[in-house]
């Protein structure tokens, strides 16, 4: 697979039935490996590994309904209160980040509710944070850190 703008880290596979699998360690199962699990699967170790998110408050590729249509996000935290913190759209390496790609996230967090926003293709990385009162985006240079 291709390198991404992450720091490197150790991943379990398997191969099956000439599939290649990738070690989940949220959903504790492997998955098929394709170009966007790939760039999930090293914003999870992002997010555990540099930003200290624990894994008890991350939950990856859950169904939420919007407009009566079902949807999967990509990555969720949550708050210690159970209420969310980031969500985060995750795009495969080849597909460039435009606006369709925040109008996404943007119509998932109108369910969600969500604190920080986070799209990535594992090349290019986007933060914003919510501005709900004024009811738009503002982008940031990174992410908070974990904090207790």
């Amino acid at each position: 697979m291709e390198l991404l703008n992450f720091p490197k880290y150790t991943f379990r596979f398997k191969n099956r039935e000439n599939k290649i699998y990738i070690f989940d360690a949220i959903r504790k199962k492997f998955v098929v490996l394709t170009p966007e699990e790939w760039v999930r699967q090293h914003t999870v170790q992002f997010l555990i590994q540099e930003k200290n998110y624990p894994i008890s408050l991350i939950n990856v590729e859950k169904e939420l309904i919007f407009n009566d249509l079902k949807r999967r996000y990509d990555i969720v935290i949550f708050n210690s209160d159970g209420s969310i913190f980031l969500v985060v759209e995750c795009k495969r390496s080849a597909i460039a980040i435009k606006q369709n790609t925040f109008d996404q996230i943007a119509r998932y967090n109108m369910v969600l509710e969500a604190q920080y926003l986070m799209v990535t293709n594992g090349l290019n990385h986007f933060y914003c944070t919510m501005d709900y009162e004024a009811k738009k985006y503002d982008f940031l240079r990174e992410l908070p850190d974990y904090q207790l």
